[in-house]
């Protein structure tokens, strides 16, 4: 807590702040700070998250593309030598899996999905085929043991990439947990903009592995996050 405590003095200097850990993060710190009657969420970068292929700077781009489309929440301040990025904390739920299976529900995040593809151009690029064989290099240079399967796993991989030719390249966010959905449970306010800030939105955070890719690999990302089945 310590970094986390000297991180808000540097970011709101002087200002009386409380804050508290916030659970769930896996490669990042996740703070709740509340200052000068807004309240925001602080996320500090884990250690060699580099090794992933996470450039902070792609993520404050993406996370900014998000608000601007009205699926994320806002960004308000990014510090890159440290690796900090500050966002407006949502008053949102997350949703379960199950619910996450209905069609309603499905159309909501279809939507979502669908407006964050059709935005403006995002720095960086992400093809999960290239990312899997960056990480059993570097795997391999840190001495980990390589899974038995992963030849076979190649081979098929090398097969849908050979078969789904030239893609044309949309903003992607690539990691689509069930985690990184949020539905806004603020009041409703019509007269709002941008759109989510009307509440009751899906939006969608943790942009760091976003980039410019396959939005088919998106839409199977999310389907095995969730856990469909064939139909």
């Amino acid at each position: 807590m310590d970094a986390a405590r000297e991180a808000v003095e540097r970011l709101w200097p002087g200002r009386d702040a409380a804050m508290s850990e916030l659970g769930g993060g896996i490669t990042n710190r996740n703070y709740k700070v509340s200052v000068d009657g807004g309240v925001f969420v602080l996320r500090m970068g884990g250690a060699k998250t580099d090794l992933l292929g996470i450039d902070r700077s792609v993520e404050y781009a993406a996370g900014m593309r998000a608000f601007e489309v009205g699926v994320g929440p806002e960004v308000v301040a990014f510090v890159p030598a440290e690796g900090w990025l500050v966002a407006r904390f949502i008053e949102g739920r997350t949703i379960p899996i199950e619910e996450m299976r209905r069609p309603e529900m499905l159309r909501r995040v279809a939507e979502a999905l669908r407006r964050f593809h059709s935005a403006a151009s995002i720095p960086g690029r992400f093809d999960a085929h290239e990312v899997v064989e960056d990480y059993r290099a570097k795997a391999m240079e840190h001495g980990v043991n390589i899974p038995a399967e992963y030849d076979s796993m190649h081979a098929v991989s090398e097969r849908i990439r050979a078969a789904r030719g030239p893609q044309h390249a949309v903003p992607c966010h690539n990691d689509l947990l069930n985690a990184n959905f949020l539905e806004d449970t603020a009041p409703p306010s019509p007269a709002a903009t941008p759109p989510h800030e009307r509440g009751g939105q899906i939006l969608i955070v943790d942009w760091e592995y976003a980039g410019m890719g396959d939005r088919f690999f998106d839409l199977a990302n999310f389907s095995v996050n969730h856990e469909f089945d064939v139909e």
